[in-house]
C-alpha cells in the first residue's frame, strides 16, 4: 500500500488523482489540503478517511472541524496548514495540485522530510528551481512531473541516461485562440479565454493556457526538471494534442511520448514510477485519427512566451516577477476588471520595473512576489 498526500485535492488535479486511488485500490491517502470547496471536501474526507487535512481560511477550518467530529481526524488552516499536510508524517509521496506560489513553502517543507514529490505546480521551480533541485538531491528525493509535457519528457528520457539532450521538444495545443491576431485579440471575453479546445483544467490554467504563459511557465521548469538551456528547448504547436512531448538527442533521434489527452495518465505514472499499471479510459486509435499537425508558436501576437524566454535567461528573481504578475493579472481578468490583453501588458511592466536580483532566496522570492502584487493593485 502505497501512502499519499495531496495538496489540493478538490480541484481539477486532486480529484483526478483520487480517481485513480478509486480505481486501483492500492493507494492510501493519509492527508489532504484544499481551498474553499468545503463541501466536497468534507466527502472526500469521509470517503478517504485522511488524518490530517487542511484548507485555507480559518473560519472554513472551524466549520469543516465541526463537519467532522465524529471521524476524530486532525483539522488545519492557513500556510501552516499547508506545511503539516506537506510533512505528514505518514505519507510517502507529495501530490502538488494547488495553483500559484503558495505551493512553495509546503514543497521545501515535504522534500526536507524525505517526500518524494509528483509536482503539479509548476511555479514552484518557476520562482526557486536553483533552490529547490539542490534541495532535492540533498535529501535523495525524487521530483516526478504531473503536467503531462513534462511527464512525456520524463518518460521519452528513461533508457537515455549516458545519453545527451540535444533539444527538448516541449508541444503546446495552441489553446482557443490559436491562429487569431492580436487586433482579434482585443476582444476576447472571460467566458471565451475559458473554452480550451483539448483539456479540462480549472480557470486560472485554463487562462494561462489561452494566453500561452501556462507554456512560458513549462519552458522555465523544464529548464530545472531536466538541466537544460534555454536554446535547448523548442516550444511545438500540436493541435491535436496526442503528442505530448520529445526528446531529441545528438544523433538526431527522437522520442515522443503519445497517448490521449487525459492527465490521469501523468499522475499515475508519477505515483507509481517506475511501474506502470493498467488504466481506464480511451486510447489511440491510428486508423481513424487522420493526421498530427505542426506549427510554429504565434510569440509576437502571443507574448506571454516570448516574455518567458527572457525571464528564463535573465534568471535570478525575474521568473517570479514573471510569474507573480501573472497571477496577480490572471485574477482581475477572472473578476472582469483587465482587458484579456492586458494580462501580458501587466507581466511586462513588472518585469521592466520590479527590483531585480540575481540570487534569491525563499524569503527574498516571496518578498518579490509581494512587491509585483502590491505594485498590480496600485495600478490596476
Amino acid at each position: 500500500m502505497r501512502k499519499i498526500a495531496i495538496l489540493g485535492s478538490t480541484g481539477s488535479i486532486g480529484t483526478q488523482t483520487l480517481d485513480i486511488v478509486r480505481e486501483q485500490g492500492d493507494l492510501q491517502v493519509t492527508a489532504m489540503a484544499a481551498g474553499r470547496n468545503i463541501d466536497l471536501f468534507e466527502q472526500q474526507i469521509r470517503e478517504f478517511m485522511p488524518r490530517n487535512v487542511a484548507v485555507w481560511d480559518e473560519k472554513d477550518a472551524l466549520e469543516l472541524k465541526s463537519r467532522v467530529a465524529d471521524l476524530g481526524i486532525r483539522v488545519h488552516a492557513g500556510m501552516e496548514g499547508l506545511i503539516e499536510i506537506a510533512a505528514d508524517p505518514d505519507s510517502e509521496i507529495l501530490v502538488t495540485a494547488i495553483v500559484g506560489m503558495m505551493g512553495l513553502r509546503p514543497t521545501f517543507a515535504a522534500i526536507q522530510s524525505g517526500k518524494n514529490i509528483a509536482l503539479a505546480n509548476k511555479e514552484t521551480l518557476v520562482t526557486a528551481g536553483h533552490l529547490i533541485m539542490p534541495m532535492a538531491k540533498e535529501y535523495d528525493v525524487s521530483i516526478l512531473p504531473v503536467d503531462s509535457e513534462h511527464s512525456a519528457i520524463f518518460q521519452s528520457l528513461n533508457g537515455e541516461s549516458v545519453n545527451k539532450i540535444d533539444k527538448i521538444l516541449l508541444t503546446a495545443s495552441g489553446g482557443p485562440f490559436r491562429g487569431k491576431t492580436r487586433e482579434e485579440l482585443e476582444h476576447v471575453t472571460l467566458e471565451d479565454a475559458l473554452r480550451h479546445p483539448n483539456w479540462s483544467m480549472g480557470q486560472k490554467i485554463t487562462i494561462d493556457s489561452s494566453t500561452l504563459v501556462n507554456k512560458g511557465l513549462e519552458v522555465m521548469e523544464a529548464k530545472w526538471l531536466f538541466g537544460v538551456e534555454p536554446e535547448q528547448i523548442q516550444v511545438v504547436v500540436q493541435p491535436q494534442s496526442v503528442i505530448h512531448s520529445m526528446v531529441q538527442f545528438e544523433d538526431g533521434s527522437i522520442i515522443a511520448q503519445l497517448g490521449t489527452p487525459d492527465m490521469r495518465l501523468p499522475i499515475q505514472y508519477a505515483l507509481y514510477y517506475p511501474r506502470r499499471r493498467p488504466l481506464s479510459g480511451s486510447r489511440i486509435d491510428f486508423s481513424t485519427l487522420g493526421q498530427l499537425t505542426f506549427e510554429a508558436p504565434d510569440m509576437k501576437t502571443f507574448r506571454g512566451l516570448a516574455l518567458a524566454y527572457d525571464a528564463m535567461r535573465i534568471g535570478g528573481n525575474v521568473p517570479t516577477i514573471y510569474n507573480a504578475a501573472n497571477e496577480a493579472a490572471v485574477a482581475l481578468f477572472l473578476q472582469k476588471k483587465i482587458s484579456y490583453l492586458q494580462i501580458t501588458e501587466i507581466i511586462e511592466d513588472c518585469m521592466q520595473s520590479c527590483k531585480k536580483l540575481e540570487a534569491p532566496g525563499l524569503e527574498e522570492i516571496l518578498a518579490t512576489e509581494q512587491e509585483v502584487r502590491e505594485r498590480v493593485e496600485s495600478r490596476w
